[in-house]
């Protein structure tokens, strides 16, 4: 039986990868900090990515990495080090170690435009870190993800329902369901297209406008909001009360409010999977009615 091994398995992204390996009958080795439940076709391996014992265990006997564990928010350039970077050497160096054969790493659009924020250079510096692994490697960089289950979008859904929808200032964006990236991480790990950087999205040539993203959102939560661009020096501040107000939990800080304002966040046509390998096949429209029933369901609209 082939078994994964994951970093970043109790996350969105992760709990989605799990779910598609299970369904085809994978076995799943799954990092985690914390005591989960137990699950068929899991094997939960306690630890964490500064942990050089329990990274090796997770990696034995695995037949890929899919290494999708990254920190988003820090308080400070040494928090995205910690864990974008440093944490993506040590995961690496362990799969080397074990002789696993492939090694996936979900990185981030982020990485396209270093200089624009703390994060993007650390998931830059961590792209490096994978191509100097010696490793027969596969990157991703993901879009916008959403799907049933993420919490990063719920604001601009709860917006939506209100009627009005704060947004960057005008630029472009591409947008991908949480299955299909799912779906795509499982099918690299499983195959070996040699050592390619992708761009993965629903397939829409360009992506969709910040307004246009917002009126879909609307349509799926049944209204008809009005999208308002916030300049770029107000974002920032907004970003910097969001940090005093949510401390942790917040979800616009002051580096996001900087890759945000970038006005192009499209996939790159040329970068995307070989269609005989993955197509996506969720489309935008149908994925964001999924998230907003979810939402519904769970009390969180």
């Amino acid at each position: 039986m082939t078994t994964l091994a994951l970093t970043g398995a109790t996350g969105f992204v992760g709990k989605a990868t799990v779910d598609h390996a299970l369904a085809r009958g994978i076995h799943v080795r799954a990092l985690t900090r914390r005591e989960q439940p137990a699950r068929e076709g899991v094997t939960w391996i306690a630890g964490s990515l500064d942990e050089e014992e329990a990274l090796a265990r997770l990696a034995s006997g695995a037949d890929a990495v899919i290494h999708i564990a990254g920190v988003v928010n820090a308080p400070t350039p040494e928090g995205f080090i910690r864990g974008n970077v440093d944490g993506t050497r040590h995961m690496a160096a362990a799969a080397a170690s074990m002789g696993v054969g492939r090694f996936v790493h979900v990185s981030s659009m982020a990485a396209r435009e270093p200089q624009l924020s703390q994060y993007g250079q650390s998931k830059e510096r961590a792209e490096e870190e994978v191509r100097n692994s010696g490793l027969d490697w596969t990157m991703i960089r993901p879009p916008g993800v959403y799907g049933p289950g993420d919490m990063e979008m719920r604001d601009i859904f709860r917006m939506a329902k209100l009627g009005l929808v704060l947004l960057p200032p005008n630029g472009r964006i591409s947008l991908i369901h949480v299955a299909d990236l799912a779906r795509l991480l499982v099918t690299l790990a499983l195959t070996d297209p040699g050592r390619e950087v992708y761009e993965c999205d629903d397939g829409v040539d360009g992506g969709y406008t910040h307004h246009e993203f917002a009126r879909m959102v609307g349509q799926a939560v049944g209204k008809r909001p009005l999208p308002l661009s916030i300049p770029r020096t107000l974002l920032r501040l907004a970003g910097q009360a969001d940090r005093f107000f949510r401390e942790a939990n917040a979800k616009l800080t002051p580096d996001r409010a900087a890759y945000l304002s970038h006005p192009d966040w499209t996939t790159d046509p040329s970068r995307r999977p070989p269609p005989a390998l993955w197509a996506p096949q969720i489309a935008t429209p149908d994925g964001l009615a999924q998230t907003a029933a979810w939402y519904r369901a769970e009390g969180l609209l």
